[in-house]
């Protein structure tokens, strides 16, 4: 474990598409994962390469979603090439639907607003009108008014993606050690002391990746990563032989056959297991859109803790007290992997001063409450 030149702590989406990057880049990488049951949104999220909406009052963000969206597509083929296994990619775009006229108001002023902010460079969107979606999705539930529909978004299989990741990794002398939790890091003149109830290790730079982890961690090395509280919670249908005739960020089907339900936002707990009540509410509204999904039969749900910023904003930095530690987190793990690892894993291995745009830096939470 000492022969390596940079540790990655967190061995997740944005972990394990760092570790490419940087293995790319020629760099010898260690990965120190945590335990099977570690809080991974990882494992645990809705597989979604989306764009809409998001930038909201963040005109960068907006432009780093797309830019990510248009970067899959190669990535996703030499990803596979090089990994053996089927991302199952797909990007038709992705229906935001409204059960109300306030709502349908609501969405459409928030996509104005983004491609305001970003004087035009926005992903492209248009509105769909009630009439229009009964021609787009036969079997569209009565109570939809109307939809925003946002032509830069798509899903793929994202467990696939996370063994893909690890298996392309490998193939380049990444090595991966998992139930190592890191618990301390020390900064020493070169480099840092990593402990944990494994032992303890020295590395010569590091990036923390760690997920809702790294809000105890960043401090130690002078950076800032406040978190919001967020559980999200996600229903899996049975499979099914025909294909669903729209994605959505509430409703998806996976290349395997499942409908996943989602969408829920819990901001007070923190435990695991999900709340009926919820489930019964996503699955309503799901129905509501689309009522055919009412005789499929739900066969699991799970529950998983977004990697949330307080702001809702990326953070990527480097420690300005201790230069060979950056930070790399966010809450679109699967849309922004593309970029973490053939745009931010160059910069963190040439240790350039900004990763990433200005905007997402951490020092922007350096300041007084």
């Amino acid at each position: 474990m000492t022969q390596h030149d940079i540790t990655v702590i967190g061995g997740g989406l944005v972990g394990s598409a760092l570790a490419l990057g940087l293995a790319d880049a020629g760099l010898r990488v260690l990965v120190l994962d945590g335990e099977d049951l570690s809080r991974r949104a990882s494992r645990a999220n809705f597989g979604l390469v989306w764009v809409s909406g998001k930038g909201l009052g963040s005109p960068d963000y907006a432009r780093w979603s797309l830019e990510a969206a248009r970067l899959w597509p190669e990535f996703a083929r030499d990803l596979e090439a090089r990994s053996g296994l089927s991302l199952s990619l797909e990007q038709p775009g992705g229906y935001s639907f409204a059960l109300s006229p306030r709502e349908l108001d609501g969405i459409v002023a928030d996509m104005a607003r983004i491609t305001e902010e970003t004087g035009g460079a926005a992903a492209p969107w248009r509105a769909v009108s009630r009439a229009e979606l009964e021609r787009e999705i036969p079997g569209i539930g009565p109570d939809v008014v109307g939809a925003v529909h946002g032509a830069a978004d798509g899903h793929l299989n994202a467990l696939r993606l996370f063994h893909a990741l690890h298996r392309a990794g490998a193939a380049l002398g990444v090595t991966y050690r998992a139930h190592h939790v890191v618990s301390r890091i020390e900064p020493l003149g070169s480099g840092f002391r990593l402990t944990g109830a494994w032992g303890e290790m020295t590395t010569p730079r590091l990036v923390l990746a760690a997920g809702t982890a790294t809000e105890a961690l960043a401090p130690m090395v002078g950076l800032a990563t406040p978190l919001r509280h967020s559980r999200g919670q996600i229903l899996v249908t049975e499979r099914v032989s025909g294909r669903l005739p729209f994605l959505s960020a509430i409703v998806r089907q996976t290349d395997e056959g499942s409908v996943l339900i989602g969408d829920s936002d819990e901001n007070d707990t923190d435990t695991i297991p999900g709340d009926p009540e919820i489930a019964a509410l996503l699955a309503a509204r799901a129905i509501r859109v689309y009522p055919p999904l009412a005789r499929l039969n739900v066969v699991r749900s799970w529950t998983g803790f977004r990697v949330k910023p307080l702001d809702g904003i990326p953070i990527y930095g480097r420690s300005a007290t201790h230069p060979g530690a950056h930070v790399v987190l966010c809450h679109s793990g699967v849309t922004l992997a593309a970029l973490h690892a053939r745009r931010i894993a160059p910069q963190i291995a040439e240790g350039a001063a900004q990763i990433g745009p200005a905007a997402f830096s951490s020092a922007r939470f350096h300041v007084p409450a």
